[in-house]
């Protein structure tokens, strides 16, 4: 148990849930993106198949159309890397926490990929998900994809809270010291089942020119930005992507 967390946490509950009500009234809902939900860059069938699975940030929330969002530019970036034709498709909720994404997945067709990422953890971050309980949702979804998948999934790191502007402090802090909690859920994972598990860190987007009229998610130009940073790590070097690219 995380003692310290949970005695501060109820010390200033009544402030959290003064704040945390008034940030849900007072900051602006954006809807998810529209469009298609999936694409491809490059010319004939795929080599490399990408496939985002999440909450807000895997609905475009932020931007207008899919294309704009983090699956298409992620694919946009490795296809502009690799030469090579890049797929992307995008299940996302907005709002929705892990255990109800595997409620949701369970229902879909999920389509084929070589790659699949999970952006995740913000919403059980201010659901108090217990991290036993997150553990054992990311077991469950590693076995309702490992007939489909066997390649790791890559787990995008939680964003620090603390520096979301949108929230108030000391909200704020708590809500980051809650989110890095989850975030080493993720980090153990991958360290002790890295056939499972990859861990990838997500790119910080505190710059409000990179943050939609709410100052919570990315706008097209935010997406953008951490497409190309995800692009230039390793995640991908397993992939087909290094064996037609010599990436």
């Amino acid at each position: 148990m995380h003692a310290p967390f949970w005695l501060t946490t109820a010390l200033l509950f009544p402030v959290l849930l003064y704040q945390g009500k008034r940030a849900r009234r007072v900051t602006p809902r954006l809807p998810e993106a529209i469009g298609e939900c999936f694409g491809q860059y490059g010319e004939g069938a795929p080599t490399f198949r990408l496939l985002v699975l999440g909450e807000s940030t895997a609905a475009g929330v932020g931007v207008e159309r899919h294309s704009e969002g983090l699956a298409s530019q992620l694919a946009l970036r490795l296809h502009q890397r690799s030469g090579l034709c890049v797929s992307w498709h995008t299940i996302g909720v907005n709002g929705i926490r892990l255990g109800e994404l595997l409620k949701t997945l369970d229902k879909k067709n999920l389509p084929a990929a070589d790659a699949v990422l999970l952006s995740m953890g913000v919403n059980d971050t201010t659901g108090f998900t217990p991290r036993g309980r997150f553990r054992r949702q990311l077991a469950a979804l590693r076995d309702m994809t490992t007939p489909r998948y066997p390649a790791p999934i890559t787990l995008l790191s939680i964003p620090p809270m603390e520096k979301f502007s949108a929230l108030p402090s000391p909200l704020r802090q708590m809500m980051g010291w809650r989110a890095r909690q989850l975030d080493r859920v993720y980090q153990a994972l991958a360290s002790r089942k890295p056939e499972h598990f990859r861990y990838l860190d997500y790119p910080i987007v505190a710059d409000p020119a990179l943050l939609a009229r709410d100052g919570y998610h990315p706008s097209a130009k935010g997406y953008s930005t951490i497409a190309q940073a995800l692009s230039e790590q390793d995640w991908a070097l397993s992939s087909p992507l290094q064996r037609y690219s010599g990436l």
